[in-house]
């Protein structure tokens, strides 16, 4: 299986994280050719600041692997992962990284800051752009959507 059959799954879990009305994002880690953990956005469902999918990914996958170290596994996100998720990525020691778009408010995989660069005792390796196109589709539609559903309605009693 390739990296973007993986990011095709993460893809549907953000196609149904925006169905719910939240972000779009997914989440799959994988061991070897088997997914072991899945998680999407759920911020607005769970009123929770830590919903995030990669935070939900990882508790998953510990869970169905019976430990904290995920040292041999791979996690594919469709947006690139923010200060908390790359921090929850360091401690379960994930080696590797594979993300769709490009965040330019809060990624720390590259794109604002990288904090896998700085002297921590676990440095993932990150390839970046795997189905960058079809991930930033995704965002953008919805919050063009967003925009448009809370965009004050025309006067349309004026003259």
């Amino acid at each position: 299986m390739t990296d973007e059959y993986f990011m095709t799954e993460a893809l549907r879990l953000a196609d149904e994280a925006a169905a719910e009305g939240e972000v779009p994002v997914g989440c799959v880690i994988t061991l070897g050719e088997k997914v072991v953990g899945t998680g999407r956005n759920r911020r607005e469902l769970g009123k929770n600041a830590l919903a995030h999918a990669e935070i939900e990914a990882i508790h998953n996958a510990c869970n169905t692997l019976g430990g904290w170290r995920l040292w041999q596994c791979t996690l594919y996100v469709t947006l690139e992962p923010c200060p908390m998720c790359a921090g929850a990525i360091i401690n379960a020691r994930i080696p590797r990284v594979v993300y769709g778009a490009k965040d330019p408010k809060a990624g720390c995989c590259g794109t604002l800051t990288d904090l896998f660069a700085l002297p921590f005792n676990h440095k993932p390796t990150v390839e970046s752009g795997c189905m960058e196109e079809a991930c930033t589709k995704r965002l953008t539609e919805f919050f063009r959507r967003l925009r448009q559903k809370n965009a004050p309605a025309e006067d349309v009693s004026a003259p």
